[in-house]
């Protein structure tokens, strides 16, 4: 059995930047996964990512990305495609490093097969803004590109009777510093 893992990645301080958090929390909160399928939030990781990435066989990154489509565009990207270049002086801290985070796992052997990001092309990234429109609307898209991959790799899910809550806390505060 593969071992696959679903992450978010992305700042949810950042308006369309938390698309990747808030597609895992949805996807968690809306499907149930069989063995060996792990679906996680990891927020704004550096090279730590490379420890999220240890030991699985295909890893499945969700984050927005500018890429000159239309707001709201969800392109998949494969391994090939991300490392295709080397990666760029990091300016911030918090730059998801994914690039730089492949080939460390790579170079210790111990790095995923396959890996794609599934990519929302964002349209607004000013702090405190909620997602914008076109992001919400591409979750159902975003969704299925994660799960189509789920199956391609053998891993199973079914769709919840009951949903679980969200769980989006930045929403609400989002929604409460606009009303303030």
């Amino acid at each position: 059995m593969k071992r696959i893992k679903v992450c978010g990645v992305g700042s949810v301080l950042l308006g369309d930047d938390a698309v990747g958090p808030y597609a895992a929390r949805w996807i968690a909160a809306n499907y149930e996964f069989g063995e060996g399928v792990v679906v996680e939030d990891l927020g704004t990781p550096g090279l730590d990512l490379i420890a999220y990435m240890t030991g699985m066989d295909v890893l499945i990154l969700i984050d927005s990305v500018d890429n000159r489509e239309p707001a709201g565009t969800v392109t998949v990207y494969d391994k090939a495609a991300i490392t295709r270049h080397r990666p760029a002086v990091r300016l911030d801290p918090h730059s998801p490093a994914i690039t730089e985070s492949i080939f460390v796992a790579e170079l210790a052997g111990d790095g995923p097969e396959e890996i794609y990001l599934v990519g929302v092309t964002g349209e607004a990234f000013e702090v405190g803004a909620p997602l914008s429109e076109p992001v919400q609307a591409a979750i159902e898209k975003l969704t299925e590109e994660v799960l189509q991959r789920v199956t391609l790799h053998g891993g199973t899910f079914r769709r919840r009777e009951q949903p679980l809550p969200t769980e989006i806390w930045w929403e609400s505060a989002t929604q409460a510093g606009a009303s303030a």
